[in-house]
């Protein structure tokens, strides 16, 4: 009930909002439309420059020196704080970077959204290299559901395409007004998601401690119906086991060749005329790329669901909770496309949907986390290629704050894990999540107000 009452509000935000844009018009009686500077693909420089000159300027290039001051300063420490936070909640950061490196470092807003992807990708990587190097918190299982990733990785990738063209057709404010709603909408129930969970281990902490006090303190099972337990005792392996046992070769195998795919698609477009029939024919190949893998995977969630069901097994089919009925699929199928949408619109990894989204069809903390950072740290590579191709990106700034990401995202990992562990709460993980997605949209409402002052 609760997932659908959100869903409804977004729906209804989301309605409001693109329903307004026909009565806001601009002081001539046209519809005022201030385009995004924040696009994502040398299509949105070309679009932007033939029919809308007026706003060529906003596609010149600012690239402040890389220089010790107290802007370097100040964006080195958010952009650790922002990269070890935003990985350990799964949603990447990049409603933080993004204004930051306008804001503070000066930058213009194409640039910043590209050396956003380049700190999203740095955090994400490291993190994935500390999460294969620990074990599943509750069973013998990569910490990393690759059914979940195979599912919403090619979706998400979709959506960023989507989100690219929606960028250049949707007027700046809407794009800001629809983010805003939606990081409002996710935060708020991704905080009472993780009050409900504080909850739960605090009765399961208690429940634990008076165990302990009484005369049967052994280390059995507990009588304890709980639908999980993130901190069973467990045999301690070392990274090397560890890392063995999380790495699933095949999904990785596949994974990378849509991602490549993917690449390949955007490169090859990126060098044709807009709107030629050869662009047209390379955008639209897109689709039946992400489609094949994401049905082959339905597919397969979908009768393994079913098989079990008829054997009477009522063990999950992956770590998600859920039925993976037609309607469950494609409602994550839509999912995927919008975290992949909002992550064109605004430069993110599209973790800001994929994170919650996890965690509402029943992933645990952990696992939510590591997955969601695994599947950005495809997306938002494959931005940061493009970019790199396209030259969009001063390289010094580049490497630098890959290098902070980097080092903030294994760090980030490390102590949390390490407070999870001391404090015996997982929840901590989704209230940082929560944390992190009401941060961006308070920076993107500033980001909004000081580019409105600035016309």
């Amino acid at each position: 009930m609760a997932t659908r009452g959100f869903v409804l509000y977004l729906l209804s935000g989301f309605s409001v909002a693109v329903l307004s844009v026909f009565f806001i018009t601009g002081p001539n009686g046209y519809h005022t439309h201030t385009y995004p500077p924040s696009n994502l693909s040398s299509l949105n420089n070309t679009v932007l420059q033939y029919p809308f000159p007026s706003v060529s300027s906003s596609t010149d290039k600012t690239w402040p020196e890389l220089k010790f001051s107290w802007r370097i300063v100040s964006a080195t420490l958010i952009g650790f704080l922002g990269s070890a936070f935003g990985t350990v909640g799964g949603v990447g950061g990049g409603g933080i970077f993004v204004p930051m490196l306008t804001l503070i470092v000066g930058f213009d807003t194409k640039s910043a959204a590209a050396l956003s992807k380049c700190m999203i990708m740095g955090a994400s990587t490291s993190s994935v290299w500390y999460n294969l190097r620990v074990s599943h918190p509750i069973k013998e299982a990569p910490i990393i559901d690759y059914d979940l990733a195979l599912l919403f990785q090619p979706m998400l990738m979709l959506g960023i395409t989507v989100g690219v063209g929606l960028s250049v057709v949707f007027p700046y404010w809407l794009i800001t007004v629809l983010i805003i709603i939606l990081f409002i909408g996710t935060s708020t129930r991704s905080f009472f998601k993780a009050v409900q969970m504080w909850k739960e281990e605090t009765i399961f902490k208690k429940a634990l401690e008076e165990q302990r006090q009484s005369m049967f303190n052994s280390h059995g099972e507990l009588l304890l119906d709980a639908e999980y337990d993130p901190l069973v005792p467990r045999e301690e392996k070392s990274w090397i086991q560890n890392l063995c046992s999380n790495l699933r070769w095949k999904g990785i195998v596949v994974l990378v060749t849509v991602w490549v795919i993917f690449l390949l698609l955007q490169i090859l477009k990126n060098d044709t005329a807009v709107c030629t029939a050869w662009y047209w024919v390379l955008f639209l190949l897109q689709f039946p790329v992400a489609v094949v893998v994401f049905s082959y995977e339905a597919v397969k969630l979908h009768k393994e669901y079913e098989k079990r069901i008829i054997s009477g097994n009522t063990e999950a089919v992956c770590e998600a909770k859920i039925e993976w009925s037609v309607l469950n699929l494609v409602f994550c199928a839509l999912c995927g496309i919008l975290g992949g949408t909002v992550g064109g619109l605004l430069g993110s990894g599209g973790g800001f949907i994929l994170g919650p989204l996890l965690l509402e069809i029943g992933v645990i903390p952990q696992v939510a986390s590591a997955t969601a950072t695994f599947v950005m740290m495809f997306s938002s590579s494959l931005s940061v290629v493009e970019f790199y191709l396209l030259k969009r990106f001063p390289i010094p700034y580049g490497l630098y704050l890959m290098g902070v990401s980097v080092m903030a995202g294994f760090w980030g990992q490390f102590f949390i894990r390490k407070l999870i562990a001391f404090l015996k709460r997982a929840s901590i993980i989704v209230f940082i999540l929560s944390g992190v997605i009401f941060a961006s949209a308070l920076t993107m409402v500033e980001s909004s107000a000081s580019n409105r002052a600035s016309l």
